[in-house]
């Protein structure tokens, strides 16, 4: 039997930010395999603008985690994670747009090897820690670092009710422009 497209996609919707993990952490392999991910992200002009830590140094997590609540929150109980860096310059926007591919395609690796994973935020009053943690150079910053391990029982329990998790498709999408009715 023929899957239907949404079918084929329905996999990528089930992909959801993890906050709280249990105490196993992934393997050196599962590790790698979702850095390897990352690094074979699309990027502007294939510029490939980010470096990639990975880090299971829970005592490093814990510092990030208590100085930049609430953005950090899931660092807690992360047994691992994936630090991107970026270079300071004048491609702000790109490299953003890269970043956020890079670590969406963490977020889906890890869903497929049977992980979770999230996103923690680093505010800028929390850079300078993260940089002198991971030993980020000058001219570099980290804004986004990637939580991953087995998520805990209660961090895949609904948080809405069925069909409440998301906006009415109607709402979200149009076909061919914004409605009139709409604003």
């Amino acid at each position: 039997m023929d899957r239907t497209p949404r079918d084929a996609a329905r996999s990528l919707m089930r992909v959801r930010q993890i906050r709280e993990f249990s105490d196993v952490p992934p393997t050196d392999d599962e590790l790698a395999a979702i850095a390897d991910v990352a690094r074979w992200s699309g990027s502007s002009t294939n510029s490939q603008p980010w470096r990639f830590i990975v880090t299971r140094d829970r005592d490093a997590l814990l510092r990030i985690h208590d100085a930049g609540l609430p953005q950090t929150r899931s660092l807690r109980t992360a047994p691992a994670a994936i630090v991107i860096a970026l270079p300071e310059d004048d491609f702000a926007v790109s490299h953003a747009f890269d970043e956020g591919r890079a670590a969406e395609r963490m977020l889906i690796a890890a869903n497929r090897l049977g992980l979770a994973g999230g996103i923690a935020w680093a505010r800028r009053e929390v850079r300078p820690l993260v940089a002198e943690l991971f030993g980020i150079p000058a001219g570099w910053f980290v804004r986004t670092i990637v939580v991953l391990g087995h998520p805990t029982d209660a961090a895949l329990a609904p948080k809405n009710p069925p069909g409440k998790g998301r906006l009415p498709r109607d709402e979200v999408v149009f076909e061919d422009r914004w409605p009139a009715d709409r604003s």
